[in-house]
């Protein structure tokens, strides 16, 4: 399939804060023809406005409807999922499955899914909107380590996120491939020390390696919120084989991100 032919993208979840931030880039960049879907009923929704302002058709759907998603996704070249929440698995299967019905070319999921069209994963590692789920509390200026100091984190900005989901459809790679970016790559110990740095202070640290040591040891069933994010930065990510150079722009700083949460 000639990467030249994708014309129209549909994005589910585009009023999220990730979703908002991909079609916001896909917009500004003005190749495509943007549609994004909203679940029914119609409804105010700020983010929305925004993006009808600058150009994007809002289009509402049942996604328990298959004909309904049907007829909203005629005429679709790519389908970019940025769908959340505890219905992510269900409406995103939905999605696909209506996606495969109308002949769409390309499908971005959330999480991956053996759609039997093309696909591409794009692996980003954390968000900087979201540093404080690793520990970092800069009102109180206090840190826990939920894995060793020198665990190295990738985090991306969500704009930034935005703006690789938008190139990758023009990179060959991408074609039914899995893109790996990182607007940074720091350990736990360096991103501190850039904490320090934009706040002046000097941060009280901790540990809780317990709930890392009980992840790996089967010993909680019902998985918590810090058990999966524990589980996620002991994945050994292979950052030898990211394509940042692959992209035509370079990512926002940490530096950048960290002030931002700072000053809010």
């Amino acid at each position: 399939m000639s990467i030249s032919s994708f014309k129209v993208v549909t994005i589910a979840g585009a009023t999220g804060l990730l979703g908002f931030n991909i079609a916001d880039a896909f917009l500004n960049e003005g190749s495509y023809k943007i549609k994004i879907l909203r679940k029914k009923p119609e409804s105010e929704n700020k983010n929305a406005s925004l993006l009808a302002s600058k150009g994007a058709e809002v289009i509402y759907v049942d996604y328990n409807d298959k004909n309904d998603l049907v007829k909203a996704l005629k005429g679709t070249d790519v389908i970019v999922s940025a769908i959340g929440g505890n219905d992510l698995m269900s409406t995103q299967c939905a999605l696909l499955n209506a996606a495969k019905e109308v002949g769409v070319k390309r499908f971005i999921p959330s999480e991956f899914e053996k759609s039997g069209m093309e696909f591409t994963i794009i692996v980003t590692g954390f968000f900087y909107e979201y540093l404080e789920s690793l520990g970092f509390d800069h009102k109180n200026k206090k840190a826990t380590f939920y894995a060793d100091g020198n665990t190295k984190i990738v985090c991306t900005s969500l704009p930034d996120i935005g703006k690789y989901t938008v190139e990758s459809l023009k990179l060959p790679e991408a074609r039914n491939g899995t893109i790996r970016v990182a607007g940074s790559v720091l350990t736990l110990n360096e991103l501190l020390k850039k904490y320090e740095e934009i706040t002046g202070t000097k941060w009280e640290v901790s540990s809780d390696l317990t709930v890392r040591q009980r992840y790996k040891n089967n010993t909680a069933p019902v998985p918590t919120i810090v058990d999966d994010l524990t589980a996620y930065i002991s994945v050994n990510l292979d950052i030898k084989n990211l394509h940042n150079d692959k992209f035509s722009f370079t990512p926002r700083p940490i530096t950048e991100g960290i002030s931002l949460l700072v000053k809010s």
